[in-house]
């Protein structure tokens, strides 16, 4: 890791490091687990070529490089935390990025959303949207992401959440096909046609065939796809069923695509999508601002 590329976040790891001498109380005072804590004094080390702390006894002691640098880090950090202090007040003065990790399914409606928004009431703002690779939530603790928005699960005790709303999925065909122009599907319907799984993981089972196998019947997967937006356009051809969250089909038709949003004939889990922080930044002014203009756009959606 090169010197330039050490952000703010890892100064103040530095800084809880020199100032506690000891890991485990640096990410006490930061709010970040142990390990969280210690990878960054990892990449710490690496960056600036230096132990940083070293074992003395039955303790840890900085070394004379991390002395000789205690002073100009906590200068660097106190003039940071300045400007992050302009980071209130009007929305239309500032001037930041905010990083969002955001999934396939909501990212085609909520990022323009969010962005219409924002634009409006900030316009010097940038917003950066994330693909969810994963929903670990260290990168909300080490500040490389501002929010995370997605299917809600069981959450770490430090990251808070709201619930932005809840979605059903839906089977969604070719306006054109013959499944298209149904009035509904009935279950025998639903298996007449191969389907297109869109499942990031890449997978070929889910929710759906545990309930058709409930009810005496299969489907047949012909295809996975890495995202839903993928999947609503594969079914475009004729022949082809792909099921995706209900607010992405309307989404979709609303912009024209020719596609025919079905309810599936069994009963799947109701999808509760939520925005998640860390609790270092509940209080923030900018961070409680992005979250109601997130809350907004998913009212409006």
């Amino acid at each position: 890791m090169a010197i330039e590329q050490m952000d703010l976040n890892l100064l103040r790891v530095f800084d809880a490091v020199l100032d506690t001498s000891s890991v485990s109380m640096a990410a006490e005072r930061l709010h970040l687990s142990i390990p969280a804590t210690s990878r960054a004094l990892s990449r710490l080390r690496r960056a600036m070529n230096d132990p940083i702390l070293v074992r003395a006894g039955r303790g840890m002691v900085p070394t004379p490089f991390a002395q000789r640098t205690a002073a100009r880090v906590k200068a660097l950090l106190d003039e940071a935390d300045r400007l992050r202090s302009e980071t209130v007040g009007d929305p239309s003065t500032w001037r930041r990025t905010f990083a969002i990790r955001i999934n396939d399914a909501l990212s085609p409606v909520l990022a323009p959303r969010l962005t219409r928004l924002v634009a409006q009431q900030a316009p010097s703002v940038q917003l950066r949207f994330v693909a969810q690779q994963s929903k670990e939530s260290d990168l909300l603790r080490d500040g490389t992401l501002d929010l995370d928005v997605g299917v809600a699960n069981p959450a770490p005790s430090d990251v808070l959440a709201s619930v932005l709303f809840t979605d059903t999925f839906v089977a969604v065909v070719s306006s054109s096909s013959e499944l298209g122009r149904r009035q509904s599907l009935t279950l025998e319907d639903l298996c007449s046609v191969p389907h297109v799984s869109a499942s990031r993981r890449g997978l070929d089972r889910g929710p759906l065939d545990v309930a058709l196998e409930r009810e005496g019947y299969a489907r047949r997967v012909a295809a996975i796809v890495p995202t839903y937006a993928v999947g609503a356009l594969m079914a475009l051809e004729d022949d082809v069923l792909c099921l995706i969250p209900s607010l992405l089909a309307s989404h979709l038709q609303e912009r024209g695509v020719p596609i025919r949003a079905h309810r599936v004939p069994v009963e799947l889990p109701v999808a509760t999508v939520e925005q998640r922080w860390h609790q270092r930044a509940d209080a923030d002014p900018a961070s409680r601002w992005l979250r109601t203009a997130m809350t907004a756009a998913a009212s409006s959606a």
